[in-house]
């Protein structure tokens, strides 16, 4: 296993932890973890900060391992399923604690995981071709979902001082340019699949 798969692999672990840490039940057996109180109406729960900087973490290794990969011409098919596996269940898991936490509305993770089922089974069927279509808009949707995310984790400071929900917009942005992705997908997965 090269670096650039040992990276993507400590990211699949490192969601685990991530996961782990947001379910456990610290009060059951005991646990009293601390809160931080940034003003009278904002209690800051000290597991969402862990975990926003684990996220962090995981996310900045997101970004190395395909840097280092196509830098030094490590990329493998391997890889690359290793990699979507890791961003699929980093974002959709956090995603999905958070709706069930009321974080975020339940509409972000479905939207999320409705849209990367369709793009995957349309990649799925399209085997041995490759679907066209703007990367841009795959990056741009990847960072607005990381730093909505990210923000909720750190429940949306500095932004809450001045009660503007900076993360839910970003979100939201994030889940509409999924939809514009996915049928951007769908768009040109068509001549595949009837080609079939």
């Amino acid at each position: 296993m090269n670096l650039p798969n040992k990276i993507t692999f400590g990211r699949i672990i490192l969601t685990v932890i991530i996961i782990g840490i947001l379910l456990f039940p610290f009060d059951a057996v005991g646990i009293d973890l601390p809160s931080l109180f940034i003003n009278e109406s904002i209690v800051v729960d000290i597991r969402y900060l862990t975990v926003g900087i684990l996220f962090f973490i995981a996310i900045i290794s997101d970004s190395i391992d395909g840097k280092l990969a196509r830098k030094y011409q490590m990329e493998t098919t391997v890889g690359k399923i290793m990699d979507d596996i890791a961003d699929k269940t980093l974002i959709n898991s956090v995603l999905i604690v958070l709706s069930t936490c009321g974080f975020v509305s339940s509409i972000i993770p479905l939207v999320s995981i409705i849209t990367d089922i369709i793009n995957y089974s349309l990649q799925a069927g399209c085997v041995g071709e490759e679907i066209k279509f703007n990367r841009t808009i795959k990056k741009i949707r990847n960072f607005f979902m990381n730093m909505g995310v990210l923000l909720t984790l750190f429940y949306n400071l500095p932004f809450e001082l001045i009660n503007f929900r900076v993360a839910d917009v970003l979100l939201m942005i994030a889940s509409v340019l999924s939809i514009v992705n996915t049928i951007q997908y769908i768009d040109n997965g068509k001549k595949y699949i009837k080609m079939q």
